[in-house]
């Protein structure tokens, strides 16, 4: 870093330090709660007029309330797992549908070998959000 913009952020909290908040929209609450809940497992911490909030395993994951959304394709929220195919069976014994997509190679469970060894698989909330697990290489 250079010195001036060393010396100007002495004092201030950095980020690196600072606790991630994670934000996934929702037009239908009680629907998504049920989904966070009783598929992901999720705790949930508290509900308002503005979002459910759950603890992600230590992470504030916000369920924003909102009257319009439209997913998009890209994956919004994911999760580090140990066993990719036991993860993935277990949340799709819950209700939840794994994605298949025709340009990629992907094995009955819907999971994908990436490049750098990692096994990723990828599902939707009942907005369209896309949600992945991801077993990292050296698991």
């Amino acid at each position: 870093m250079l010195p001036a913009a060393e010396a100007a952020l002495k004092g201030v909290m950095m980020l690196h330090a600072a606790n991630i908040v994670a934000f996934v929209a929702t037009v239908d609450s009680a629907r998504s709660r049920a989904f966070y809940e009783g598929v992901l497992g999720l705790r949930v911490i508290s509900d308002d007029p503005f979002s459910t909030v759950y603890d992600a395993n230590g992470v504030e994951l916000r369920l924003q309330k909102v009257s319009a959304f439209t997913p998009q394709p890209h994956t919004s929220l994911g999760w580090s797992v140990s066993s990719i195919h036991d993860s993935v069976r277990a949340v799709a014994s819950r209700g939840a549908v794994f994605e298949k997509y025709p340009h990629m190679k992907q094995d009955t469970d819907g999971v994908w070998d990436s490049p750098s060894g990692a096994k990723v698989a990828w599902f939707k909330d009942p907005d369209g959000n896309l949600l992945s697990l991801t077993q990292p290489p050296s698991a």
